[in-house]
Order: C-alpha cells, then structure tokens, then sequence
C-alpha cells in the first residue's frame, strides 16, 4: 500500500470529516488554543473551513483545492488553517453562520471564514472553486487577495474584523422593546403562511429545493386535532404522500434523503442524514395514529428497518449519515439503468418499470430514480416487495457509500424518541427495546463524571462540551421512552437533564445558550430559536417543559417555560412559520390540555399504553403510579401526593387541572378520550 505523501495535525481526531483531510497537502489543525496562538506568533490570518463528512460541495471544494499543491502553498505559506466538523462543533457553526449571513445574505457548507487570530472574522463565503468560474472568485485569486491585503494593510482588516464582531453581538442582544401577547392571533397567523406557501400541486412549501422539515408536519397535525384549519390535515398528507412518492424517499432500501433538488421531490440530494429520517418516521408515526392509513405504516417499518440495517452500531447508538456520493458521482449508488431492472427481474420488468416510472431513456440524466409520481397505488403489494428486496440485494454488490459513523447525542436522541413513539403506536416491541438500547449507549458512553453530556463518540472516545441541543432532545426522548414504558426513571432523567440546563445554560434575557458556561470561550455565546431543518433546542425545550410542568406540577419548570414562552413571543409574532415547533409548545399553552394519572396495584400498563396510543392526542399527558413507583413519582409530582393506591385501579381525568369523576377502566377511559 502507497504512504500518504501528507499528513496534518487532523490525523489524530475522531471526527471523519476531519480524518478526510488529515493527508491534504494543506497544513490543517483542528480547532484548539494551539493553532490561534501560532498564528498570533507568525502573525497570520485564521482560514477556517467548516463542513461535514456527506457533504457533496464539501468534496468538491476538497478535490479542487485542498488536495491541490498550489492551494496548499498559498494557505500554508499565508494563513494558519482550520477545519472544523460542523456537526461536532454546531456553536462554531452557528456563530460563523450567523457571520456569513450577515455579510453575504446566504449561507451553507462548506462555510469559508477568513479571521484573525483572535477568532473576529472579516470575510465570508461558502465553496470556492480553485480558479474564477461560475461567477465566482476563485479560491487562488481570493487567497492571494487577502493575504496581500493583509501584509500592507493589516489594521484594515483587523477594524473590520472588530466592527463584524461587534454588530453581530449587538444583533444577538438586541431585544424588543415593544411586549407582544401570546395568543391563538399567533397561530392562526402561521397557519395562513403555511397556507399561502403550500404547493397544492406537489405538496411542501415554497419552491425547490424543497427540505422535508418534519416540525411543520407535526404542527399541521396537532393543529388538525384541535380544529385550526381545515386544511392542515390536507396540507400535510400531500407533503407526506409526495415525499414517499418521489425520490426523496428510497424505495429499494428504505429511508429518506435529505432533500429534493427540484418541486416535484423527485431528484434529491442524496446523502442520508440520521436527524431527517428520526424526525420524518416520528411523523409519518403520528399520521398513522390520526388516519390509520397503512401506507404511513409501512414508510415507517421501511424507514426504521434502514436504521436498523445499516445506521446502529452494533452498541446500540445510531450513526450520523451517509454520503451521496460512490466513485466519485452524486447519487450512483442509488440510480439504475433500465437495462440493469430488466436484467434482474426478467419478465416482471416491464409492470415494474411502469409503476416505478423506469424508463429507456432514464428519468433523470440518461438513468432512473424509482418513483411512484403520477402513480394511483402508494402500498407496494408482496409481489412488488419481493422485487424492491431482488434489487436491493443488488445494490449491495455496488461500491459502498462512505458512512459518517460518528455517534451524537442530539441526533441520537431524536432517533431514540421517533423508536419509543413508533414502538407505543405499532405495538412493537423491538422499537422500544432499539430506543432503550440508545438511551443506555448515552448513559454508559456520553455522559461525564460530573452528570453533565458530552456531544459526540467515536472509536472508543467521547468528546465536546454538551450543549444545548443534546440536552433538550435528550429530555424529549426521556418523555417518549416514559410514555411508552411508564418506567419512572426517565421521568427522573429528565428532571436532571433540566436542572442541568438551568445551570448551565440559563439567560437572565430570556431563551437559553446555545452552549454551556462551561464550553470555551467564542467570540460571543449564541441562542437559536429558529427551526431549521431540525428545529431548534429552544424550540424543543419550550415544547418539553409544556409537557414536564403538565406532568411533575413542577413551579420552578412552569416559570423557565413562561420565561422562554416571552422570549419567544416576538418572533412568532413577526414570522410564525418559522418557528413551528415552538408553536407545538404553544398549542399546549393556549389551548385546553387534559392530564390523566393512573393509579392502581395490577394496572395492566402495557395495555393502558397501547389503547392511549391507538389514539392521536397531543393535549394529553399521562401518569401512572403504582407500588413499585408511589414514593419516587409522588416526589417528582407532589400535585398527586393525595392519591392513594387501592385494590381497584383508578383513573383520574382532568381538564387543565380540573378533573372529573374517577374511573376504573380502561375501556370506559377511552370512551371518555
């Protein structure tokens, strides 16, 4: 075997975006005190890279230029260069997002930030290539622009750099001064935005590329439950059914892209993101739930046997992604020839090929993304599964894809949480044994000696400060897991999980840090509230805080959730849509909620579980004491504390607080629901 003729400071981190680039020419470091105090002694500008490991442009901008000895020269010859993995790293991330977007009115990966050595950034950009095409400046010709500019006139660039620091500081602390109600006014509001923007025609919102964005699903959902608009069902199902239809969605070995290029959903990006298929089976779960329609079954045993299959380690955590790219080409390792359809499955082909719209000449570049658009039938029929397994087992002999196989608190979480649900809701037992089986490879693997969350693991090691994000999603899937085991200790986990927020993460101006008091120092400390594409951890904990105070009766998780709620007030006053998972949250602040605890000495729980979820109810929260919990869940709920079990098991419903005559079974419970 060749030696590689480089090697960087990159060959000892875990990360496989940064392992991609240990043996570039260009001299990389890692993000650490020791590459900003070289480039202070030398006197040099900071070239800061930022990127994923399944990310295509980030492989391009890769072989154009950092493998490329010319560009190599002028950074290391210039400028001290750092790459950092964004999805290890989402504070750097965000900051220097936030940076680029100011300056330039767009971003994404691969971010390129030049800075100083004291991380204030004064240019901004995303993929170069290495000479001017496109329209773009090149990435020789920018490098060498700077670094003159930089030698005779340094000052200029360092006052820029202080003055950009400086406005996106004041931008992030800026508040209103106006007070904005919180009101249902806010959610009729977003409802018609989603409205003017919905794609009646090919379902989602707004124009290609179209992103699958879960939350705005879920939202439409609960909003249908509780008779917002007659038209969030039917908005929702049409996104649901044209993403599973088109290309988005892999039909031959399950799971989801993580975008669609084009309105139609058929050509996606085709990399495979773990937090997008996580999000989607969770709401493809709930569409379940409220029509009972198989198909939405189906997509998510398709979905999660993908994650199964090819996406757990063999621990029990989840992997982060998988690449679009193999040899080389977007998309090879997913495409077919028509010839190579008729080849494998003979004279079935041609009925295949028309569902499938396979045709001669291709559907997109001379060759076929398998999809259902146009078609009448949406449930493959056994025949037709047999031969979506025949060319599945095919495509295994292809060159594999690169996996990103880092495992993530936040991401896993969310896999963890969409397991527990999927698992009430289909009366699976090895969901939730998946889901369980993810939360305790947290609990051994990402969690420090003092109780506080690391955010990644890789090959042995944990690393990263927790953050925001990881706490949050953890404290959903805790939610999720008590539904659907009633196992007090998640219920427990949460509870920690938030008072580890508070003292870590609190801001006495309302919403949290992105990153913990104990993270390092950056040039300032962000707050997220928009939802993305996944939303965001202060969406997800005033989502989960309605739930807990709901649950425990908690005053100190009521006033963190009225004060986040405030926070969020004048956003989702000026752009609701944009925030729609912190409008879940609302939904069960504004509108009536109903809290049931079940308590009893021979509660069948498992079939207490399964007939509440047989039911769509997002207003509802549960609770059920029984021997073997009554001293730990009259502590963590004292409002129950008068409760006491009996031969007979009882079922106290209330609505907002008050509550009607007991009941004593679960068959005259659900009449009630």
């Amino acid at each position: 075997m060749e030696a590689n003729k480089y090697t960087n400071h990159l060959i000892n981190t875990t990360s496989p975006y940064l392992l991609q680039h240990a043996h570039n020419p260009v001299n990389w470091y890692p993000w650490q005190d020791d590459a900003f105090e070289i480039a202070k002694k030398e006197n040099k500008p900071v070239f800061l890279s930022i990127g994923y490991s399944t990310c295509h442009w980030c492989h391009v901008m890769a072989q154009e230029s950092f493998e490329d000895e010319e560009v190599a020269k002028l950074l290391n010859d210039h400028f001290i260069s750092i790459k950092v993995d964004r999805e290890e790293r989402p504070d750097i991330d965000s900051i220097y997002m936030n940076v680029a977007q100011a300056l330039t009115g767009s971003g994404g990966w691969p971010l390129t930030i030049v800075m100083t050595p004291d991380k204030k950034p004064f240019f901004a950009g995303t993929y170069f290539p290495k000479e001017n095409k496109y329209g773009r400046i090149g990435l020789v010709e920018l490098l060498n622009q700077i670094a003159l500019k930089w030698k005779e006139d340094e000052k200029a660039l360092v006052d820029s750099g202080e003055e950009i620091t400086k406005a996106i500081i004041n931008y992030e602390n800026a508040s209103s001064s106006r007070k904005y109600s919180i009101d249902k006014a806010i959610i009729f509001k977003a409802m018609d935005q989603f409205e003017s923007r919905f794609d009646s025609e090919f379902g989602g919102f707004g124009n290609a590329p179209k992103f699958p964005t879960p939350h705005h699903l879920m939202f439409l959902l609960h909003s249908h439950n509780l008779k917002i608009s007659e038209k969030a069902l039917p908005m929702a199902e049409k996104t649901l059914m044209s993403m599973y239809k088109g290309g988005l969605f892999d039909h031959v070995g399950g799971g989801f892209s993580r975008y669609s290029t084009d309105e139609k959903w058929l050509v996606p990006h085709f990399e495979k993101m773990l937090y997008d298929n996580a999000l989607l089976t969770m709401v493809y779960s709930e569409a379940y739930q409220l029509t009972k329609k198989e198909i939405y079954k189906y997509i998510v045993q398709s979905t999660l046997d993908y994650i199964k299959r090819e996406m757990t380690s063999p621990k029990g955590g989840f992997y982060s992604a998988q690449d679009a790219d193999s040899e080389g080409e977007e998309g090879k390792y997913y495409i077919w020839d028509y010839d190579e359809i008729v080849n494998i499955l003979g004279s079935e082909s041609e009925e295949f090929c028309k569902t499938y719209n396979i045709r001669p000449r291709g559907n997109f570049e001379g060759r076929n993304i398998l999809n259902l658009i146009g078609s009448s039938g949406d449930l493959p029929d056994k025949k037709t599964q047999k031969q979506l397994s025949r060319l599945y087992r095919q495509r295994l002999e292809r060159y594999p894809l690169h996996k990103d196989d880092k495992i993530l608190v936040s991401w896993n979480s969310m896999m963890i949480g969409s397991y527990a649900k999927a698992g009430r809701i289909f009366e699976n037992e090895d969901y939730i044994k998946s889901a369980e089986d993810g939360f305790n490879f947290i609990m051994s693997n990402m969690v420090k000696e003092d109780g506080t969350l690391f955010i990644s693991y890789r090959d042995g090691k944990s690393s990263g400060t927790g953050l925001l994000d990881d706490y949050a999603y953890l404290m959903w899937a805790c939610l999720e897991l008590y539904e659907s085991t009633y196992n007090i200790e998640y219920l427990k986990e949460c509870m920690r999980l938030y008072n580890l927020i508070e003292e870590n993460f609190s801001n006495k101006r309302g919403g949290y840090f992105l990153s913990s008091k104990e993270s390092e120092d950056l040039i300032y400390r962000p707050r997220e509230f928009y939802d993305g594409a996944v939303p965001s951890g202060n969406s997800v904990l005033a989502y989960v805080l309605s739930k807990l105070s709901k649950l425990t009766g908690n005053f100190d998780v009521e006033n963190s959730l009225n004060l986040l709620l405030e926070t969020y007030a004048p956003l989702v006053a000026s752009q609701s849509s944009a925030y729609s998972f912190a409008l879940k949250a609302l939904l069960l602040n504004l509108y009536s909620t109903r809290e049931l605890v079940a308590v009893g000495s021979n509660i069948n729980l498992k079939f207490l579980i399964s007939s509440l979820a047989k039911v769509y109810l997002p207003q509802l929260t549960s609770l059920a004491m029984v021997p073997e919990n009554e001293k730990e869940i009259k502590k963590l709920a004292p409002h129950i504390h008068s409760y006491s079990i009996e031969d007979e098991n009882t079922f106290y419903l209330c609505e907002n607080f008050t509550c009607s005559s007991p009941l004593h079974y679960i068959d005259e419970l659900m009449q009630k629901l």
